[in-house]
């Protein structure tokens, strides 16, 4: 067994230095801006949270996703 196979099954290899790289999931990607805009709508209503919501999208186009 490799170095990096046997670490990898060990766990000590940090996620997406494994070999194979999962692409990633829209309700995974930023979680900083996710948490806080869902708060801010739960609390005031999303009319009171436009620049939370356009913070989240900016981060998310960032990332490749078509928002």
């Amino acid at each position: 067994m490799s170095e990096l196979t046997a670490a990898t099954a060990l766990g000590t290899v940090p996620a997406g230095q494994a070999g194979e790289k999962k692409p990633l999931k829209p309700c995974c990607a930023c979680p900083e801006t996710k948490t806080v805009r869902d708060a801010c709508i739960i609390e005031k209503g999303e009319e009171n949270c436009k620049d939370l919501i356009e913070a989240h999208k900016e981060c998310m186009r960032a990332l490749g996703f078509k928002v």
